[in-house]
């Protein structure tokens, strides 16, 4: 009986061992493809993720509309250098085009196949994310009160973009946009990660853009130490209510970790950054 009542005292830590639980809820809001889906969409679940924003390719993010278990938010990523999708350098559309038809376009939207724009590749094709060509792209995002997500920032080597201009993802180039499309919900992508300062002038002058920190949160990609200094900044400007998490395919474990290694953010602002501030910022997507 001594033998027994051991051996059920270590049983319920070996479970937890083996079924790794996860203690956060989370939504994940900056995504791309995977050739392996089921797996990506299942070692996300084992991290918390219940919800994702995803944009890829056009058919191969038509692969993941049937798939159960993960609440989909499918994004129209344009415009595509050369007609491709950065990094992986799969046609975007059928057609080959860099920029969709603006017909097609709304017909999509009005079938519910359209959630977000995003992501806007205008840094990847060398151009001002204010760029008229993107206007009437905008137009219909403001018409149907869809997101907008917007690279900034950096690139990483071999994304096979020979037009990329880094100049071109600073956010301060997000004020003539928004000066036309004042209604617009934009979130930055990467949080501008080294325009990170440019970013918090934007957000602190209008008040419906957010920011995800994919990247900047990636310890494989930024250092620990500058990532804190970074979300510190953020939090000193009181804009911890419209900061979004994001791994952009980044280990969904490692990012999690340092988020929580940020011991300056209490768990109300961890909750508001995991999942609270996208249900806000996506409502009625």
């Amino acid at each position: 009986m001594k033998a027994l009542l051991f051996f059920l005292s270590f049983l319920p830590a070996v479970v937890a061992r083996g079924q790794q639980k996860h203690v956060h809820k989370i939504f994940d809001v900056h995504l791309h493809g995977s050739s392996n889906q089921q797996q990506q969409i299942q070692t996300l679940q084992n991290a918390g993720i219940y919800k994702v924003a995803l944009s890829t390719s056009w058919n191969l993010q038509n692969s993941y509309r049937d798939m159960q278990g993960m609440k989909i938010l499918f994004g129209l990523m344009l415009p595509c250098p050369g007609g491709k999708v950065p990094y992986s350098l799969q046609q975007c559309f059928d057609t080959g085009h860099d920029w969709p038809p603006i017909e097609w376009v709304e017909s999509q939207i009005k079938s519910g196949n359209i959630d977000y724009f995003g992501e806007i590749l205008n840094q990847y094709c060398g151009i001002s994310p204010a760029d008229t060509m993107l206007y009437p792209y905008y137009r219909l995002a403001q018409k149907y009160n869809l997101p907008v997500g917007i690279h900034t920032g950096g690139a990483g080597p071999g994304h096979g973009s020979a037009l990329f201009k880094m100049d071109m993802g600073n956010p301060s180039l997000l004020k003539t946009l928004l000066a036309q499309f004042p209604k617009l919900k934009i979130w930055i992508m990467h949080a501008g990660d080294q325009y990170y300062k440019e970013t918090i002038n934007v957000m602190r002058q209008h008040q419906q853009v957010y920011a995800d920190i994919s990247v900047i949160s990636n310890p494989d990609i930024v250092p620990a130490e500058k990532f804190s200094f970074i979300m510190k900044s953020f939090v000193d400007a009181g804009l911890t209510n419209r900061l979004m998490f994001g791994t952009d395919n980044g280990d969904i474990q490692k990012v999690v970790q340092s988020v929580e290694q940020l011991d300056f953010l209490s768990a109300k602002q961890k909750k508001k950054l995991y999942y609270k501030n996208a249900e806000r910022f996506f409502k009625g997507n």
